[in-house]
């Protein structure tokens, strides 16, 4: 093999270019690049996305051409990247929507980056004393109380107008398309609609949009969704107006207390998206962002900080998924006790990611040996979109929205097309507890948008699907790319484990041996009968001048460049 100099290997004729059927190793290596391996062509993959002028990566080939389009067309990436998840709401109905949150970390042209908290709050009127005298212990799925506020089209509408250059009504254009003409049924949707349709038979309204004729669609169906187009088409032209107050605010509060909730006008019109501080750690040599609490980013930065402490690469796969499980084991312990809205609850991320505490977190591993399990009370969350977009200025979006469970609530407006998450359903019914349901309170949230700095530059925006595996979904990841040097693409793809509720579920692509090797450490190990999350990211190589995208086959989406 030759040795060149970065530079002089792809701009001159020199000697290297005798070696141009080899691979060239340099000298001096573009300082962002951390991943080497070449794709093995013939085990089943995706080739990582390469552009240079911009790139999406999405979760839904729709919505990836969507952002596409607006890059095309002069829009920015904050442009391109509402856009697509606008767009999202329309064709993966299950996953997200205008009637849910979402949490946004933005690097303008690679820079310090900025967040937005997305979340909406519960109604003023809200009583945890009343609700526990109905005799519920803990609210359910399709609790009134599991409803808060949609915080979506709040930060949509900031966003375009803090960091976006094209108007909503072209931003907003693809959604209202696709909702008003049609759009086609993909695999990983039919699959979700099917599997969830026990969420759209619990409400007449919704049964009538989403299962007409009791019938879910099937791959290459075409639905439409006309209502929800109109009410886009009104937000497109009044602003967060069009949603919080009017016709869209009023049949919403109706919807809501004719099922015994306590929402009001003023709760729509009181609501505001809230610019926070990302918070961060070190790994791999990189800075790793989240957003804070009320989110749960800090158990991402958490696990880092535990994993940090091992020679990842010289584990074996057993090994590394033993050490996540544990890690992921004791980060939820602290996440599910002290996360919440930090205007209720104060939670200091320093502590949280000090020595001390990880240091004590790692002297309780035992790496031949799985510690006991502890009763689980939080609730199961799943389903949620992230896209990120960065645009030939190296404006980098990570963003990512989510109505909770599958089709959220279930409630449906039929006026407005609006479909009502229920990340509500996160809170205790406990008094005195962090996390307790209380009235004007966000709750403990699992979407999470993440971003990677290095040298004070963003080099990568990232997001991984999944509810609860976010945060293990965001370690894993990053620990595929930092410690055993695949490129975004091959990490996103690795065979996944998720150490929940006392159990610790594996792909089954990780193999029996694995399996067994972690059943006899003491894990009680099941194999997963669906995928475990999803991810998109973006690498910006910024010696190189070339964007990477990645995002993996657990979706329908897709990464392309420009």
């Amino acid at each position: 093999m030759l040795r060149c100099h970065y530079r002089k290997a792809i701009r001159t004729n020199s000697a290297c270019e005798t070696g141009v059927a080899r691979y060239i190793v340099c000298t001096v290596d573009p300082p962002a690049k951390v991943f080497s391996r070449m794709r093995n062509f013939i085990t089943p993959s995706r080739s990582i996305a390469v552009g240079e002028r911009g790139m999406a990566a999405t979760s839904h080939p729709q919505a990836t051409l969507a952002a596409l389009e607006i890059l095309k067309a002069g829009g920015n990436a904050m442009d391109a990247a509402i856009a697509a998840v606008a767009l999202q709401g329309v064709v993966e109905p299950q996953m997200t929507g205008v009637g849910g949150d979402c949490f946004v970390i933005y690097s303008p042209k690679a820079g310090t980056p900025v967040a937005l908290n997305g979340s909406g709050r519960t109604p003023a009127k809200t009583d945890i004393a009343a609700t526990m005298a109905k005799g519920a212990k803990d609210l359910t799925p399709t609790s009134i109380e599991g409803i808060t506020i949609p915080g979506a089209i709040d930060a949509w509408c900031r966003l375009a107008a803090a960091h976006g250059s094209k108007s909503l009504e072209e931003i907003f254009q693809p959604a209202i398309n696709a909702a008003e003409n049609g759009f086609r049924i993909t695999p990983r949707v039919a699959a979700d609609w099917t599997r969830n349709r026990a969420r759209l038979e619990s409400n007449p309204a919704t049964a009538e949009q989403y299962l007409p004729g009791g019938v879910a669609p099937q791959v290459g169906d075409k639905r439409s969704q006309p209502a929800l187009g109109r009410t886009l088409r009104r937000i497109a032209r009044e602003g967060r107006a069009a949603f919080y107050e009017g016709e869209v605010a009023e049949e919403l509060v109706s919807v809501l207390r004719g099922l015994g909730g306590v929402h009001a006008l003023e709760d729509f019109a009181a609501n505001a998206p809230e610019d926070v501080t990302p918070i961060s750690t070190t790994y791999g040599g990189h800075d790793v962002l989240e957003c804070p609490p009320n989110g749960q980013g800090l158990a991402a930065l958490m696990i880092l900080r535990t994993l940090a402490g091992y020679d990842i690469k010289a584990l074996s796969e057993a090994d590394r998924v033993h050490l996540l499980a544990e890690a992921t084991k004791a980060a939820y312990r602290a996440r599910d006790a002290f996360f919440c809205d930090p205007v209720h609850g104060k939670v200091d991320a320093s502590h949280f990611l000090s020595e001390n505490y990880i240091g004590a977190i790692r002297s309780k591993i035992d790496m031949a040996r799985a510690t006991a399990s502890v009763d689980w009370d939080d609730i199961e969350h799943k389903d949620t979109v992230y896209v990120t977009v960065v645009d030939r200025e190296l404006n980098a979006v990570s963003f990512i929205n989510s109505l909770f469970q599958p089709f959220g609530s279930g409630v449906y407006a039929p006026k407005s097309g609006v479909l009502l998450h229920n990340r509500g359903w996160g809170f205790r019914l406990k008094p005195g507890h962090p996390n307790a349901l209380a009235p004007g309170k966000r709750p403990m949230h699992t979407i999470i948008p993440g971003m990677v700095m290095k040298d004070g530059r963003c080099v990568m925006p990232f997001g991984v699907m999944g509810g609860h595996y976010q945060a293990t979904g965001h370690a894993n990841f990053l620990s595929n790319v930092f410690d055993l040097g695949m490129d975004i693409q091959a990490a996103s793809e690795a065979p996944r484990s998720f150490a929940f509720d006392g159990v610790l579920s594996l792909e089954p692509t990780l193999g029996s041996g694995i399996g067994a090797e972690l059943a006899a450490r003491g894990h009680d190990v099941k194999w997963a009968d669906a995928a475990i999350g999803g991810c998109q990211a973006i690498w910006i190589d910024h010696a190189q001048g070339v964007l990477f995208g990645a995002s993996d086959h657990r979706k329908d989406g897709a990464a392309l460049g420009l």
